[in-house]
């Protein structure tokens, strides 16, 4: 007849190799599954021909199209400002078109040269090109004229400078 212990000595054998066979059945994972970080060069690879190295998902950016200016004119908007009515209209431009401010009219005015104006947001900001732009309306008075534009700005690189684009007389209707 069989002892009974017998059974509990094999057992307890079987417990005592099971942490080494499993430490060792993890290390040979560790070392099977390392080879997968590893870079080996592979045929004609290591020379680089026929490689491409520009990296993936560059995409040249296309220009915003701005507003064709002669020479001789100093803001986009009117051939009649002087450079300080356009520093003065420019700074209530940008106020005018923030994407975070309310949307209503801003007003500008040079004591000095008389002339003044305002300009109205006409639509919400949109992304043209990774740039915030925004459709405005320009009213102009001066000793010379009174006018009205429509067009469009674009911020350039989160800076409060907008490049306006696409003047035009701007009808009521």
């Amino acid at each position: 007849m069989r002892s009974p212990r017998r059974p509990f000595a094999v057992l307890h054998i079987a417990r005592a190799r099971a942490p080494a066979q499993a430490a060792a059945f993890a290390a040979l994972c560790a070392l099977g599954l390392g080879g997968c970080s590893l870079s080996l060069p592979m045929m004609g690879s290591a020379t680089g021909v026929g490689v491409d190295r520009e990296p993936t998902g560059t995409i040249a950016k296309a220009s915003v199209k701005k507003t064709a200016m002669s020479s001789d004119m100093i803001s986009p908007l009117s051939h009649n400002l002087d450079v300080e009515d356009w520093r003065r209209a420019r700074a209530a431009l940008a106020t005018a078109l923030d994407p975070q401010g309310n949307g209503a009219t801003v007003a500008w005015d040079n004591p000095q040269s008389g002339r003044k104006g305002a300009f109205i947001p006409v639509a919400a900001p949109y992304p043209v090109d990774g740039q915030v732009c925004r459709a405005f309306i320009a009213k102009i008075e001066g000793a010379e004229a009174r006018e009205s534009v429509q067009g469009s700005a674009c911020r350039t690189g989160g800076t409060d400078d907008w490049n306006v684009q696409d003047v035009r007389p701007f009808r009521q209707s």
